[in-house]
């Protein structure tokens, strides 16, 4: 499945903002938003001020930032509109429930893996298992009562413990519970907009898509 595999501090930089895509380093004092808050680009340090966005340019904006969080090319991210659209609720919110109900982000969320990218990456080398059955699709599905667990054969790796070290200052969302010795977690809920903690509008992508 396509990716995007270039830079991607270059994609903090240009939303103005810290989408943490690169897990403890956006906290730390190499975050490239903190050391070079100015957008990308050779005459990006001499724009002083953003050029304020409105209209389109602002839908679009939005846009881009819940694609980059949640690492959707446009084609899927378009596909989970469509669906969103179709389900009853509110589609913003039901867009939403889609991207964090995600196999790769339930991990991240978890505690399991330090970034999205990084969740990504464990799910496609086959460290994860859903209900006991081993699954390497990050844009797997889950739902409610299923179970996360790190495989058998992974329970030693370095980097899955040296991040569920880090989830304690993280914290774990309220729609799932996550038992760290046993390495697994549950969804115990489907989420809610309350619990999604990220900075974007999202009825903004809705009108977007909706013109």
């Amino acid at each position: 499945m396509a990716r995007n595999i270039g830079p991607v501090c270059r994609l903090c930089r240009r939303e103005g903002m810290k989408l943490f895509l690169k897990g403890q380093r956006c906290l730390s004092a190499s975050c490239a938003v903190d050391k070079r808050n100015f957008v990308p680009g050779e005459h990006g340090r001499d724009m002083r001020t953003r050029a304020k966005v409105i209209g389109y340019g602002l839908q679009l904006r939005e846009k881009q930032k819940v694609k980059r969080i949640y690492g959707v090319l446009e084609r899927q991210f378009r596909l989970y509109f469509q669906k969103a659209a179709k389900r009853k609720g509110i589609t913003g919110e039901l867009l939403l429930q889609f991207l964090e109900l995600r196999l790769d982000n339930v991990v991240y969320r978890l505690g399991f893996a330090t970034s999205r990218s990084q969740a990504r990456q464990f799910v496609r080398h086959g460290h994860l298992t859903v209900n006991g059955r081993k699954v390497n699709i990050p844009s797997y599905l889950v739902k409610k009562g299923d179970e996360i667990s790190i495989r058998q054969k992974s329970t030693k790796n370095p980097f899955i413990l040296s991040s569920l070290e880090e989830v304690a200052g993280r914290g774990v969302p309220s729609w799932l519970n996550l038992d760290k010795a046993g390495l697994k977690g549950q969804i115990v809920e489907l989420p809610r907009r309350d619990e999604i903690a990220i900075p974007i509008e999202e009825s903004l992508v809705v009108e977007l898509y909706s013109k």
